[in-house]
């Protein structure tokens, strides 16, 4: 090898600087788009990506800027030349906590829809998208949010996580967003509403109590789908018999709807079930020991009729049907499990004495078609790319959720929805049941409203509509549609115009 000579040898080059992370961005992508609804054309502009939340951060009394947090995926669609005073906004967001807006977004809200089919006529894959011409769009704006860690949104370099699983910090979070798209979007004085489902009508309620106190924001509306505003309502704890109650009347809806109760009409087994869960069995569960012989055996002998279950099995629990249990244990004896989220879909369980199903079929059945249908949606439609996966359910969120604002009670915002009511009278609110939701029994969430604590006068408030279905009950298509007329009627009603 030659040797090097003085005036060919390398330049030594200094060390580099340690790199700084860029500066996250926005990566909004616009496009437009038209639906026919009624046989009338509209036109409107569909935005999809991410925008950047930021906190300022003060130490020792010294602000020291606004750092990026966190990246938030929106999806919004707003009607072209429409006036902006008049026209409402609806906000939505499903719950989990840890789920993605996929499942308003695509199967009920928005315009284009998921072709799943139903618990009797399954969409086999690759599964399908359509216009969707009950979408609420004809009646207002929509923006679906993806709270961090679901959907495309994450936490930026630098973001802990932690600040967002937690009750306070995804309200605060998810807050912000509002307060930003309703700021950037010159929307203040349009109509607001927030539509939340499952976790997701919590979330709406205690950010309806937020942005009227910390931002002075007041909403029109709040669209609950499949509420729980009471967590304690659900939970089935040691010492907390109220769910076990509670849910008695779902358990005879969907042993109704599996042939259980004969020729029955379901309001009569209903109105049964309802009047013995109100009366009977909260006495029956308070006595404890103190309960005569005979007084048990008759409770026992009711609630098997009307849940479809054996006396022996409802001897063998005491009388304390547990949700997860009785979906495993009604058709053990035709070894199928019904559905968590909606009692009308069953599986075959594999392990005929297994205490907890192995499989939610109303899970399992159709979130293949909701993956499908948005991956390709979001790219090939709205022209939105990215390479992180789309998180449907962020099972880690759901694990790592904090509620440590409501340590030693119940996880409740019934006292923020009182509150934001009574501060607002002209809140309204709209909660949607379904008869055959395992997950938010309807008789829980009655339970809840009725102690609200308002004045008689705003009960005239609240609006609510039952539906044949279950937890997100527009899988069921005739419900879908006539849910669709519901909420179109409420906003119309509530914007005041």
């Amino acid at each position: 090898m030659a040797d090097t000579t003085p005036e060919e040898a390398p330049e030594k080059k200094a060390p580099e600087a340690t790199e700084i992370p860029a500066e996250p961005t926005d990566d909004i992508v616009t496009t437009q788009h038209t639906i026919t609804v009624k046989r009338k054309k509209l036109a409107y502009t569909a935005k999809a990506g991410r925008i950047v939340l930021r906190k300022e951060i003060v130490k020792d009394g010294k602000s020291e800027g606004h750092k990026a947090k966190a990246e938030v995926f929106l999806t919004s669609y707003t009607l072209d030349d429409a006036d902006p005073g008049t026209r409402p906004v609806t906000f939505a967001f499903n719950g989990g906590p840890g789920s993605s807006s996929i499942w308003l977004h695509m199967g009920l809200l928005g315009p284009r829809r998921v072709l799943s089919g139903d618990v009797d006529d399954l969409v086999p894959p690759p599964y399908g998208l359509a216009d969707n011409p009950e979408t609420l769009l004809a009646h207002s704006d929509l923006v679906f949010i993806d709270p961090v860690s679901t959907g495309y949104s994450r936490a930026s370099d630098g973001g802990e996580t932690k600040d967002f699983h937690g009750f306070k910090g995804d309200i605060e979070s998810v807050g912000e967003i509002i307060r930003l798209w309703v700021s950037r979007h010159q929307r203040w004085l349009s109509p607001k509403f927030l539509a939340g489902e499952s976790y997701g009508t919590l979330r709406a309620a205690g950010l309806a109590a937020h942005l009227q106190e910390r931002h002075g924001l007041y909403l029109n509306g709040l669209l609950l789908i499949s509420s729980v505003l009471d967590l304690g309502t659900l939970r089935f704890t040691e010492g907390n018999d109220l769910p076990y109650s509670l849910y008695v009347p779902t358990y005879a809806a969907i042993a109704h709807y599996h042939g259980l109760h004969g020729d029955r009409p379901l309001d009569d087994v209903l109105a049964d079930a309802e009047d013995f869960a109100a009366k009977d069995l909260p006495y029956v569960l308070s006595r404890g020991a103190r309960l005569s012989t005979q007084d048990r055996a008759e409770a026992v002998a009711t609630l098997a009729s009307l849940t479809g279950l054996s006396e022996s099995y409802v001897d063998r629990v005491n009388l304390r049907i547990e949700h997860v249990r009785f979906f495993t244990e009604l058709l053990r004896d035709r070894g199928l499990t019904v559905g968590r989220m909606d009692g009308r879909f069953t599986t075959w369980e594999p392990d005929g004495g297994r205490e907890h199903m192995s499989d939610d079929p109303s899970i399992s059945r159709v979130i293949g078609a909701y993956a499908a249908s948005f991956n390709h949606y979001v790219r090939a439609e709205l022209g939105y790319e990215n390479d992180l996966p789309y998180e449907l359910i962020h099972e880690d969120t759901f694990k790592a959720w904090s509620y440590s604002d409501f340590e030693g009670r119940s996880v409740s915002v019934v006292d923020s929805v009182s509150a934001a009511m009574r501060a607002n009278p002209h809140l309204q609110v709209h909660v949607a049941f379904g008869h055959y939701d395992g997950a938010t029994a309807y008789f829980a969430a009655e339970h809840v409203l009725a102690h609200l604590q308002i004045p008689e006068e705003l009960r005239d408030n609240i609006d609510t509509a039952y539906y044949p279905a279950g937890h997100m009950m527009y899988v069921h298509e005739p419900t879908r549609v006539q849910q669709a007329k519901d909420l179109a009627k409420f906003v119309k009603k509530a914007s005041n115009r």
